[in-house]
């Protein structure tokens, strides 16, 4: 995989803003969707940072794609996930200046994706956010780092969700405390979807953890 295979779709003010601004959002979307299904979210949370949603570079069909094919729901091998992780940070190196954080947000797979970025290379991400998603169970190169400095990191889900196995929210839930200063939220009723509660919670996070003007007042 490569930079050049991630499609992107990006704000409108992505050019004249990418050059000044200190954090940009980057949207990564769960299996079988598109680069187009969380870009409301922008809207939703009231973003002020220029944002970027990627489309995985593993089409599977229907206009869908995916960072990895799945084997083992909840379970997937590492080197997939590793691979698709490198591709997202090859295109964020050639598209973003180094000095910007990037904020995370993924849905599902893409939740993984996220935890992937913060895993690999922390100095570079603030406030991950993963909606509905998981960690990958391989140990990966920053997680001593993680360990000892805490980061910000929010993991909310529903507790309806039927489609993240069990085993792999046991895993998170054991991983993500110990390796970050985290906020989880579980959403009664919620299944495997974003809520607006959920949203309201993101907000107060990024507000939190990115600053005031990440989102609109």
């Amino acid at each position: 995989m490569s930079a050049s295979q991630l499609h992107a779709e990006r704000s409108r003010e992505w050019t004249s803003a990418i050059g000044s601004t200190s954090a940009v959002a980057v949207f990564l979307h769960g299996y079988g969707s598109n680069e187009y299904d969380l870009t409301g979210l922008a809207s939703a949370l009231g973003l002020t940072l220029p944002w970027v949603s990627l489309r995985a570079p593993v089409e599977i069909g229907g206009g869908g794609a995916a960072w990895f094919t799945i084997t083992r729901p909840g379970d997937p091998d590492a080197l997939p996930v590793e691979e698709a992780t490198a591709a997202i940070w090859a295109w964020v190196d050639e598209n973003i200046p180094s000095a910007v954080k990037i904020v995370p947000i993924g849905f599902s797979q893409g939740g993984l994706m996220a935890s992937q970025l913060l895993r690999t290379r922390p100095d570079r991400v603030v406030a991950p956010v993963v909606l509905g998603g998981f960690v990958l169970g391989a140990p990966q190169p920053a997680d001593g780092v993680l360990e000892s400095d805490r980061p910000a990191a929010f993991w909310g889900r529903g507790a309806e969700d039927r489609v993240i196995t069990t085993a792999a929210v046991e895993r998170t839930a054991t991983f993500l405390p110990q390796h970050s200063s985290l906020v989880a939220r579980v959403y009664p009723g919620l299944a495997h979807g974003i809520s607006s509660e959920e949203l309201a919670d993101v907000r107060d996070f990024l507000i939190t953890h990115v600053g005031v003007d990440a989102v609109s007042r």
